[in-house]
């Protein structure tokens, strides 16, 4: 009997979700455990793999499949290229974190539009009359770019509008277009498109392709009044280039919830930014994370079964 492996610890599910995974899959055992040795020892009868699969056994699982990520970056493939030829589906979990992470972004478009990042540093200083109070803004009217337009994007999108933004977006086929943008460009034209946003939103995941984009010549493409918010990869944007342009007054700001190495080095530069917000990569957080990817991978079961398409495919070559 071929094998479901769970990549989790062995509470990770209740007997009722279990339940609903054997019911659509009679046909094979389902196995959950994290433990190296143990996923080893049952390697060849695994079929189907989800969550946190070993990504150094993933050549040797000579009848896996289909692997589903519990999360949604695919950017492991590049550490390990020989998975990219196997003969196995890989989807992920795109769309989980589309509600929590445009919350997110707003958090920090909001925070910068109000100066709160400037009044809780004023708060701790017990000074009422912070300079910052009299250069607030409004989103309203304000142009903001998505680059990579996916689910995130979509939301964001979507929220943008109804706050009276104006939205552009690039993303790798600018043909595909999305509700609320205005206008889709493609990566060729990102450089274009820079000096119009007064927010550059990063929701582009890390590819040979996106790896550094934005580097010193993007970032001197922008306004000095852009605000710059980075919640796809550390690896888009080239941190040494960023330090110099918010110490130099490049850009106005930025928001960074992931970062080039994590955790942030405590003698990084970056916590020292007076400009720059810091979260610790929790932007995706939200206590209904795991319903939702599993809601995912029982309708990819579901589909598997029946032979249908599977939701969320990646592109193994691409990396998303």
């Amino acid at each position: 009997m071929q094998i479901i492996l769970l990549g989790f610890p062995p509470d990770k599910f209740s007997e009722t979700q279990l339940k609903q995974i054997k019911s659509l899959a009679p046909d094979k055992q389902v196995v959950v455990t994290n433990h190296h040795n143990e996923i080893e020892a049952v390697l060849d009868k695994i079929e189907i793999a989800v969550g946190g699969f070993p990504c150094d056994l993933v050549a040797q699982a000579r009848n896996l499949r289909w692997l589903q990520q519990w999360g949604a970056g695919a950017d492991w493939l590049r550490n390990h290229p020989e998975a990219v030829e196997l003969d196995f589906i890989l989807t992920n979990a795109s769309g989980v974190h589309a509600i929590p992470i445009s919350q997110h972004i707003f958090a920090n478009l909001l925070a910068f539009a109000r100066a709160l990042h400037r009044a809780v540093r004023a708060q701790t200083d017990h000074d009422w009359e912070f300079r910052e109070r009299q250069h607030v803004f409004e989103l309203a009217g304000k142009t903001l770019l998505l680059v990579g337009v996916g689910a995130i994007g979509e939301r964001t999108a979507s929220v943008a509008r109804a706050l009276g933004m104006r939205v552009l977006g690039v993303r790798r086929d600018p043909s595909v277009s999305t509700p609320g943008i205005e206008a889709m460009y493609g990566l060729e034209q990102l450089l274009e498109v820079l000096p119009q946003a007064d927010f550059v939103v990063l929701t582009v995941p890390l590819t040979n392709e996106t790896e550094g984009l934005i580097d010193r010549v993007a970032l001197r493409a922008m306004k000095p009044t852009t605000v710059l918010i980075n919640i796809g990869r550390g690896g888009t944007i080239q941190e040494t280039a960023l330090i110099q342009a918010l110490k130099e007054g490049w850009i106005a700001g930025a928001g960074l919830d992931v970062f080039e190495t994590e955790p942030l080095p405590q003698n990084s530069p970056l916590w020292e930014l007076d400009n720059l917000i810091i979260t610790p990569h929790y932007a995706g957080g939200t206590p209904h994370y795991d319903d939702r990817a599993l809601a995912i991978f029982l309708d990819n079961l579901q589909r598997y079964q029946a032979g249908k398409p599977l939701r969320n495919v990646v592109d193994k070559k691409l990396g998303y």
